[in-house]
């Protein structure tokens, strides 16, 4: 794809090379990287209008773990998968069909640990051409496909928490309401975490709330 030919915004623009110049993580090496307990998800961003979109999905019915939960598009690693950055588009285009080309990946972030001790990648990319997105559901894995403003998870505007003991020690887990499709999507627990951490480090600014999430998710950004 000839990115060069696409309207990108100042503002896209801006943020992209900013984020591009954050101690994103490299690659493991692949002695590292090939373990049955990790495994990436994609946080795709793409513009429209003067707002910035996350893509994101609710969870079919039918699946054996996180069932009709909102999640980031991803997945386990393969054990053909190269790396990070291979698990999280394979994963999105078997998903949702999204074209790994047409994605520009900027970042790749430090694990957070998930039920089952499993280390989830989020890995960032820019959506340059959203026309060219034409979603495709697997629909044994997603029942729904949904957008929603990425700045929303810095903002104390619909979102609700709940204070709770999880592993030794009282953390905050956060809900946040996003209406779409007709039906209001509720965004919680890890992936609230990962788009919340996402969002400060692309914004670089802090929540305006605390975020006091399990240590044992990503002790990086739990002192947000």
């Amino acid at each position: 794809m000839d990115t060069n030919t696409l309207k990108r915004s100042h503002k896209l623009l801006h943020l992209t090379h900013r984020v591009r110049q954050l101690n994103s993580i490299p690659p493991l090496p692949s002695q590292r990287f090939k373990t049955p307990n990790r495994a990436a998800v994609l946080i795709c961003l793409f513009e429209q209008g003067d707002d910035i979109f996350v893509i994101l999905t609710k969870r079919s019915s039918t699946m054996t773990s996180f069932s009709g939960q909102v999640s980031l598009p991803g997945g386990r690693t393969d054990e053909g998968d190269a790396d990070d950055v291979h698990t999280a588009l394979r994963e999105a285009e078997e998903e949702i069909g999204l074209d790994p080309e047409l994605v520009d990946v900027i970042a790749v972030f430090e694990p957070f640990v998930s039920k089952g001790n499993v280390y989830v990648v989020p890995v960032m990319g820019i959506l340059w051409n959203k026309q060219a997105f034409n979603p495709v559901l697997n629909a044994q894995e997603v029942e729904s496909i949904f957008y929603a403003p990425f700045d929303m998870f810095l903002k104390d505007e619909n979102r609700r928490q709940e204070e709770r003991e999880f592993q030794g020690g009282k953390c905050l887990f956060h809900y946040f309401d996003h209406e779409a499709n007709n039906q209001v999507y509720v965004i919680w627990a890890i992936t609230a975490a990962i788009l919340i951490a996402a969002a400060s480090l692309f914004y670089q600014r802090q929540p305006d709330f605390e975020l006091r999430m399990p240590k044992t998710w990503n002790r990086k950004y739990s002192r947000l």
